[in-house]
């Protein structure tokens, strides 16, 4: 797994890339009770506004980690978006993606770099 400093996880799943947020994202936002996903067959850029997350406290806009393509999205977040409180670094993954450039995920923390950001 990887991470950002925008506190989103990457893991490379053969030649595709499943993004979500990190339990400290998730611990930050809240109680999560809306999640806008993009949809599938959608070209993103690095920093494209990809997915809109609602909250008890607050809406966040979740920026794309790198360019590729939307191969699929985890559609079981939009009649279950509390999945994000429950399961963040786990079953509540947002979208995968076919990477365009897959030496962009060079430039993210392992997991050990990240908690030592977050700390």
């Amino acid at each position: 797994m990887k991470f950002t400093e925008e506190h989103e996880w990457l893991r490379v799943e053969g030649d595709e890339v499943l993004v979500g947020i990190t339990i400290h994202a998730a611990e930050q936002l809240g109680d999560v009770v809306f999640v806008d996903l993009p949809d599938e067959g959608t070209t993103i850029s690095k920093d494209d506004e990809v997915v809109v997350i609602e909250s008890v406290k607050a809406a966040s806009d979740i920026l794309a980690p790198v360019d590729g393509e939307i191969t699929e999205v985890n559609g079981a977040l939009s009649d279950t978006p509390s999945m994000v409180n429950e399961d963040a670094q786990g079953e509540a993954w947002f979208f995968k993606l076919k990477l365009s450039d897959p030496s962009q995920m060079d430039e993210f923390m392992d997991e050990a770099a990240y908690q030592k950001f977050v700390a």
